[in-house]
């Protein structure tokens, strides 16, 4: 058996060393090898790889030594290794956040639109001001928009209700770090926190709010798609007042939607006849159980979890049963793109030290 090489072994020496700086923020020496279970000299060796390198740095604090006491321990931290960008464009406007590798938001800006038209020159401003002084690594963008797998652009499909347009994140970020710009649309972020909640592998994230959208998680992964449009629903047939129909035209018939648009107008929802709303949402929910098979169907959005009952009560008609229970992690795009983000930022350290 060959027997791993030193440079290997330094590796996985300074990955638990920083790993453990980032649960604990702050530790001396000792610490480190109680934590970790390496030796001393391992880990002063790996503390003083990291410090030549910048990423871990002596705070100048120091335990209580001396007289009996034992010797004075210094205590180590991450230096100042830079943050995550973590971007959200929604209907209500455009979120930036810098996320350091501790997991806090260490600077937040927002910019509330009146119009998604005006996203393309909020979006640079946000993003700059966020991060004028912070050496930002790598960036997660949720957009409430169907995004294009190999590109990143936004793409403009019928029926979508927020069209920002031809918009690309990559090229109107890219300037303003030093690594990768990855997008995806904000139900599939939604569905990552989730995920990490629910703690099972197969299931489907429904979305009803403004828009509407679904993300599918198999074997634990979300599901994008050849094009990454995979889960866009508005087009499933199901069942509305006239019959068969697409599931958007359900709300168009019932007069849901907002003016000279498809978007949903929520303050009305609550005024339709929840069977008719729960009929057609058990449609589609059925089509993903066919084509899927999965474990939990999650309902969330602004005013999904609010007909719980009645769509659980329509899906207990199908010959397919599956559990339906409400989302329940609060401003879930948000927290998946934060996540992953935190995860990656992480990850680049790691690799950095190597």
């Amino acid at each position: 058996m060959t027997k791993p090489s030193q440079e290997l072994l330094r590796s996985i020496s300074d990955e638990h060393v920083l790993r453990a700086l980032m649960a604990e923020r702050k530790l001396t020496r000792a610490e480190l090898a109680a934590l970790t279970g390496l030796s001393k000299p391992t880990v002063s060796e790996s503390v003083r790889r990291l410090v030549e390198s910048g990423l871990v740095a002596d705070t100048g604090e120091r335990t209580p030594g001396g007289r009996g006491k034992g010797r004075v321990g210094s205590f180590y931290s991450l230096a100042d290794v830079g943050v995550a960008l973590v971007v959200t464009i929604a209907p209500d406007g455009v979120t930036a956040e810098c996320v350091d590798a501790y997991g806090d938001v260490v600077e937040r800006v927002h910019r509330p639109i009146s119009d998604p038209g005006e996203v393309g020159a909020v979006l640079p401003v946000v993003a700059a001001k966020t991060v004028a002084a912070h050496h930002v690594r790598l960036c997660a963008v949720s957009a409430a928009d169907p995004v294009d797998r190999a590109t990143g652009r936004l793409v403009q499909l019928p029926d979508s209700p927020f069209l920002v347009g031809e918009l690309d994140p990559v090229a109107v970020l890219g300037p303003l770090l030093h690594g990768q710009v990855v997008v995806d649309n904000d139900v599939n972020w939604a569905a990552r926190a989730e995920q990490a909640v629910l703690e099972v592998a197969d299931f489907a994230y429904l979305f009803l709010g403004e828009g509407l959208g679904c993300a599918v998680v198999l074997d634990g992964e979300v599901r994008r798609g050849r094009s990454g449009l995979a889960g866009e629903i508005s087009h499933v047939i199901t069942e509305g007042p006239s019959g068969a129909t697409p599931f958007i035209e359900v709300f168009g018939e019932l007069g849901l939607r907002r003016p000279g648009t498809t978007a949903i107008d929520v303050a009305r929802v609550g005024a339709a006849d929840p069977a008719v709303l729960a009929r057609a949402i058990g449609g589609v929910v059925t089509a993903l159980v066919t084509l899927a098979d999965p474990e939990v169907v999650v309902v969330g959005g602004s005013w999904g979890p609010s007909l719980l009952d009645a769509i659980r009560a329509e899906c207990a008609r199908s010959p397919r049963r599956v559990d339906v229970v409400a989302a329940s992690v609060s401003a879930p795009s948000l927290a998946g793109a934060r996540a992953f983000a935190l995860e990656s930022l992480r990850t680049a350290l790691v690799d950095a030290a190597r």
